[in-house]
């Protein structure tokens, strides 16, 4: 089992910024590749971005790519997501999840064992 605790989500200003944080507890021996995923009201959930914790490969979806940074801290078996220039598009309830098969079909949440929470980020206009 691997619990994932999401934090780091509030309400920002377009154009804010915000680092949203998942920290992996329980068996992460496994953790190969953690995600970020997010799902606004009425809409589906959305892959943001993925990382593969070694060595460290990264995916970012070209709609949020030059504005979002995936990284990991291997001692704290943490992932963030660094949000720069936020718009109200953003808004959406986001969430980690940890993928213990192979580095391919990133966007597809079926193929993601463990899921966290989520944090609600909310971007004002």
């Amino acid at each position: 089992q691997v619990q994932l605790v999401e934090s780091g989500g509030g309400l920002v200003q377009a154009g804010g910024s915000l680092r949203l944080s998942c920290a992996a507890s329980g068996s992460t021996f496994g953790t190969t590749i953690m995600g970020w995923f997010r799902q606004a009201p009425g809409q589906g959930r959305e892959f943001v971005a993925a990382i593969r914790w070694r060595p460290g490969d990264t995916y970012v979806v070209d709609s949020v790519k030059g504005r979002f940074t995936i990284s990991r801290d291997n001692t704290k078996t943490t992932v963030y997501l660094q949000m720069n220039n936020l718009n109200p598009e953003d808004t959406a309830v986001y969430y980690c999840a940890n993928k213990r098969s192979q580095w391919s079909s990133l966007a597809s949440a079926t193929g993601y064992d463990y899921w966290g929470q989520g944090t609600q980020v909310t971007v004002s206009s």
